[in-house]
């Protein structure tokens, strides 16, 4: 699997220590993510590690042995509080010169509702500024609410995890992180990914994580700008620079009003395709 991971068109690469390792394999599973870590080419993708639990068994271990092997970030599993991202980021400061890193330089990406009570904690959370990325996770949610199903008969999050989904967004836009939407599960259901990673993005969220594959050039797709997009966008900021010149700000583009939203957009779908072509070329 990591093997194959490294040809994978993936942005990010997370290497998994948390719930895909039974306890008896912790240790071993360990040993081995540091090996490739330290040895593995991972092609300009990002290199995660999501380890246990900070009040685990294996917690501290995870982070001591993972920053010897300069990781670009590491993946917070069953954030409660902002105690808990302290408790994390301490750690690694204290391996971080050890490593020869700067300090600071290692992220976190926050799964952060896991727990029902945490929910009400992410604007906290993020507010760390080690935190780059907001995460949620339907599956354990639904463990601690107790809920017999996450989706409608029509594959549609119920009511309270189309809440939690929403909530993660605004707490990750408001921290000026990157919101991350959840895996989906349904792995054969490509056509269910495609709707579902459509309305991520037009929700806001700028990426998804996937654990199969033939997920990835779908969440890719989804979340890259279209090129008509990209076109419209740059069709549109020249126009609001040649209505700027006569002191306008508001005028039809295209049948619609536009205003200074449209032009803050417009900017911010080029910001983005200029980053991936960046990272394409």
């Amino acid at each position: 699997m990591f093997n194959k991971a490294l040809s994978l068109p993936a942005d990010s690469l997370i290497l998994d220590l948390e719930d895909s390792v039974t306890p008896q394999n912790k240790d071993s599973a360990r040993v081995e993510v540091c090996e490739w870590l330290c040895g593995a080419d991972f092609g300009g993708r990002e290199k995660l590690v999501r380890m246990n639990p900070i009040d685990s068994a294996w917690g501290r271990s995870d982070l001591e042995a993972i920053i010897a092997c300069k990781p670009d970030g590491i993946v917070v599993p069953k954030v409660l509080d902002s105690k808990s991202v302290n408790a994390v980021s301490e750690v690694i400061k204290s391996k971080e010169t050890e490593a020869g890193l700067e300090e600071g330089g290692i992220s976190l990406l926050l799964i952060g509702t896991e727990e029902a009570g945490a929910v009400f904690n992410l604007p906290t959370m993020v507010s760390h500024p080690r935190v780059d990325g907001l995460t949620w996770g339907a599956e354990d949610l639904s463990v601690s609410l107790g809920a017999r199903a996450k989706r409608d008969e029509h594959g549609n999050y119920l009511e309270v995890f189309s809440f939690v989904r929403s909530m993660c967004l605004l707490a990750a836009v408001a921290a000026r992180v990157q919101p991350i939407d959840a895996v989906y599960t349904d792995i054969k259901n490509l056509k269910g990914l495609q709707a579902e990673c459509k309305t991520a993005a037009d929700m806001g969220y700028t990426g998804k994580l996937t654990i199969h594959p033939d997920q990835i050039e779908i969440v890719n797709e989804a979340f890259t700008p279209s090129k008509q997009e990209i076109d419209e966008a740059a069709e549109l900021l020249a126009a609001f620079e040649e209505h700027e010149s006569s002191g306008k700000m508001a005028f039809t583009f295209k049948g619609a009003m536009v205003d200074a939203p449209h032009l803050k957009r417009a900017k911010q779908v080029l910001a983005i395709a200029a980053k991936i072509s960046g990272q394409t070329n």
